[in-house]
């Protein structure tokens, strides 16, 4: 097994290549604060496409963040990253539970996500934002109803299903569940679409993280924060 780094001097801290703007790179940030894991944040400006550059090529093949190097070894994808983290550190037992059972519970949301959450909430973020601040065009209205349609029964799904009865989505303490849930739901605030509304169970919740993990959440949502104010302002 190999050494944990959190209490080795003589390592180097990890280097974590993100851009807050992106929701699993928000997820790992506040969950690498708040468990104290040592790290250089290396900046890759996706506005800038900067991830597009033949220098970051040799960082991820894929050229997409988060990508972190533990001195040397290079690992892609949040949820590979994320489960490497936690052997490899000392992280709270909540955050992914070392009980059969419990670990299961988490790794059923993160998979489930990736279709069931991520999926609609990014594809529609994209009709409404992205690809009009890329193309100057306005926003499709069929490809947007269409794609907003999906992303309510997506967030109904969270709220009914994953948060019913239950404080966080699998159970009674958050788990790093909650922060790829949460970061992907935030990110809806770039397309002015208000989650909580109508959702009591995910509207309580999300409150609940934030006060969880403040004022890591806080910080890593100031990148989001500061672009949703802007646009609130041009259609006030």
């Amino acid at each position: 097994m190999a050494t944990n780094r959190l209490f080795s001097s003589a390592a180097k801290p990890l280097k974590l290549y993100l851009d807050t703007l992106s929701q699993p790179c928000r997820a790992l940030e506040i969950f690498m604060k708040i468990n104290k894991i040592p790290y250089e944040p290396v900046t890759i400006n996706l506005g800038k496409s900067e991830h597009h550059s033949e220098e970051f090529a040799k960082v991820s093949r894929f050229r997409k963040v988060p990508v972190i190097d533990d001195n040397g070894f290079r690992l892609t994808e949040s949820i590979a990253i994320f489960r490497y983290l936690c052997r490899q550190y000392k992280v709270e037992d909540k955050w992914y539970p070392k009980d059969t059972r419990k670990q299961a519970a988490v790794d059923e949301y993160l998979e489930w996500q990736h279709i069931g959450l991520r999926l609609h909430c990014g594809l529609y973020v994209w009709a409404m934002f992205f690809t009009p601040n890329i193309t100057g065009e306005p926003p499709n209205p069929e490809l947007v109803k269409e794609r907003e349609e999906k992303m309510k029964n997506a967030l109904d799904e969270l709220n009914g299903i994953w948060l019913k009865n239950k404080p966080y989505v699998v159970g009674d303490e958050i788990s790093f569940a909650d922060l790829v849930a949460a970061t992907e739901v935030e990110e809806l605030k770039l397309a002015g679409y208000d989650p909580k509304a109508d959702r009591l169970a995910l509207a309580n919740w999300i409150e609940r993280v934030k006060k969880d993990t403040n004022p890591f959440y806080d910080i890593s949502h100031t990148k989001i924060n500061k672009i949703a104010a802007k646009l609130a302002t041009r259609k006030a």
